[in-house]
């Protein structure tokens, strides 16, 4: 079958993902490999106002099949280079750390066609040898974190909306979960990849009472080990801050640092909030979707709740994944600072990288 190139898309179009490290064999990355090269797919479409596609450089370029709907053709570049699902820290003959990245511009708008030599990767200040360059869509768990204290009930119709059209809107292969949480969390629907059910469900819900989110968060984490894919992502829909979980913020962030699971938050923020909880909810967010490679998006105008849920369901089926082969061998199980920086084609605008702050090494 002949390959047909990707046609260089207009400045000014969207799109991201983010994962944490951990192990798998050189098997299932031989596998993975090999079945993704073979696939074949077409062009995505996208709204060209949320999305910015940098055109490969002429002599670099090598044609390739076009990508599933919604994702970007896979690429790999390099003769060392190794393809493998985003998750984390691989187990080959030797380990190879896998991270995630989301790209925007100063407009916020996700930067898609960049190349291996775009980008390094620091471990500890020390710089690391890129291995692999890869872009999938490949299916995420997601659990859904719904908030339903008495402050939400004039944003509930609007909220309850926004997670419909985000679970309509992601890769059909993606599976849910959806707590509900007030003054304790509540599984309300368990895994499951019908939005028919998970609409029903939803309409079912009402609101009232306090808000326990960190409590929520805490179980979202834990209800991950349920989950089917290796990739998984939690999605939190809340107006204010925590005044009722048992859990404490140091607990629910150690948790959140140890998991494989990234954070993104939709806050349905008071310009004016009456209490203290309420003015250090959206720091408490941001810090938490930061520490994992998601992000935080503020909702000004509850009309926007939709495009926004959107926009995050198009970031968690686009990114880029590197993958290296960390320098320090130590077995030592201790946390990993890593940071990816930039280094991208002229005439760009400053471009921001999300990625994961780390990982903790192996302990065998």
């Amino acid at each position: 079958m002949r390959a047909t190139p990707i046609p260089p898309s207009i400045f000014g179009q969207c799109r991201n993902v983010c994962c944490m490290p951990m192990l798998c064999s050189l098997a299932a990355l031989c596998a993975a490999a090999m079945l993704l090269l073979a696939s074949p797919a077409a062009h995505s479409q996208e709204d060209p106002l949320n999305k910015v596609h940098v055109p490969p450089p002429p002599a670099a370029s090598a044609p390739t099949t076009g990508a599933p709907k919604g994702a970007e053709a896979p690429a790999v570049t390099g003769p060392d280079a190794t393809k493998a699902r985003p998750g984390g820290l691989i187990r080959m003959n030797v380990d190879m750390v896998l991270v995630p990245i989301t790209v925007t511009d100063p407009m916020n708008r996700l930067v898609t066609g960049l190349e291996k030599d775009d980008f390094k990767v620091f471990e500890n200040s020390s710089e690391q040898k890129i291995k692999s360059f890869a872009s999938e869509d490949a299916p995420v768990s997601i659990g859904i974190i719904f908030d339903l204290s008495g402050s939400m009930t004039s944003k509930l119709l609007r909220a309850r909306e926004s997670i419909v059209q985000f679970v309509k809107t992601a890769n059909p292969q993606d599976e849910f979960f959806v707590i509900g949480f007030n003054d304790r969390p509540e599984l309300i629907e368990d895994f499951t990849s019908s939005v028919d059910d998970i609409q029903a469900r939803l309409a079912t819900v009402r609101s009232g009472h306090r808000t326990a989110l960190l409590d929520a968060i805490y179980y979202g984490i834990a209800k991950m080990k349920d989950a089917t894919h290796e990739r998984k992502a939690l999605l939190v829909v809340s107006d204010g801050g925590d005044n009722r979980s048992r859990y404490t913020e140091g607990e629910v962030k150690a948790q959140v640092r140890e998991s494989d699971a990234e954070i993104y938050s939709i806050g349905i923020f008071d310009v004016y909030a009456p209490t203290p909880e309420e003015r250090t909810g959206p720091l408490l967010l941001n810090d938490l979707c930061e520490e994992t490679g998601g992000r935080l998006f503020r909702v000004d105008d509850l009309a926007d709740m939709g495009d926004i849920a959107e926009k995050i369901s198009t970031e968690l089926r686009n990114q880029y994944v590197i993958g290296y082969t960390s320098k320090d061998l130590h077995r030592d199980g201790k946390w990993r600072k890593v940071k990816v920086k930039l280094n991208p084609p002229q005439g760009l605008p400053p471009l921001t990288v999300h990625a994961r702050t780390g990982y903790y090494a192996p302990l065998q």
